[in-house]
């Protein structure tokens, strides 16, 4: 299997070109290289940000010693190869998974991401649109924007989306959170192609959110469309910040 080490800063992991993936493709973007192929890069310390392993019913033995082994080695990129064809390969659905979320909960983010590249080769993988967005916020609280630029290109190709729409809600609250306008724009538009319909929770986050941001964003489409469901643009934001006035009032 292929990976590249964590960098110590946010600058892309990519030492070779990367290209977008056309509608239906699934080969991978992220080029994650063999050792031989990379310049080592710097890890960094081994104790920082390191949580506990989330043990019971969630990760098996398999899952919990693979995560164990994977940050045993991530420093040593040959060995890292081995460990890594050798622990994660032959695990099952249920702890692949279980593993790439605990990767994620632990901030290992690249170790995720070649998880995750190895999932949506899988025959039983299904996008969802939640897990992106798990992945997304988390490359985005580590300062990896241009990783979450890719594996937004990943999810603007999946093929069978299911219309879910906390999970979209989900994905634009990160986006926005980061001032990732675009790719708020995006994910909006997206949802609606899918046919999941924006509730106000969505016009709430991309109105609200993106007004204020840096970045210029055309909202018009989303207000026309906020105002079309809901009528009055205006009185319908504001409920949100009345309910929220209540609650810290409790």
């Amino acid at each position: 299997m292929n990976f590249l080490a964590i960098p110590p800063s946010p600058t892309t992991i990519f030492s070779s070109p990367h290209k977008l993936l056309s509608s239906g493709e699934k080969s991978s973007c992220l080029r994650l290289g063999r050792a031989e192929e990379y310049r080592r890069v710097t890890m960094r310390g081994g104790s920082e940000n390191r949580k506990p392993l989330q043990k019971g019913r969630n990760l098996s033995i398999e899952a919990i010693q693979a995560v164990q082994s994977l940050k045993r080695v991530k420093n040593d990129l040959q060995q890292l190869d081995r460990v890594y064809d050798s622990k994660i390969s032959r695990l099952l659905k249920f702890d692949m998974m279980a593993v790439l979320r605990e990767l994620l909960r632990q901030n290992e983010c690249l170790l995720a991401l070649k998880v995750f590249e190895d999932v949506r080769n899988e025959h039983w993988y299904k996008p969802q649109v939640s897990l992106y967005a798990d992945i997304i916020t988390v490359l985005a609280s580590n300062g990896l924007f241009e990783q979450v630029q890719i594996i937004h290109s990943y999810l603007k190709v999946e093929t069978d989306l299911a219309p879910e729409i906390d999970g979209f809600n989900a994905l634009l609250r990160a986006l926005v959170s980061y001032n990732l306008g675009e790719l708020a724009m995006e994910s909006y538009y997206l949802m609606k192609k899918v046919g999941c319909e924006p509730d106000k929770t969505s016009f709430r986050i991309v109105i609200k959110g993106l007004e204020s941001t840096v970045e210029a964003v055309d909202l018009r489409i989303v207000k026309q469309d906020a105002q079309k469901i809901y009528g009055d643009l205006l009185e319908f934001l504001e409920e949100e910040d009345e309910a929220a006035i209540a609650t810290s009032m409790r």
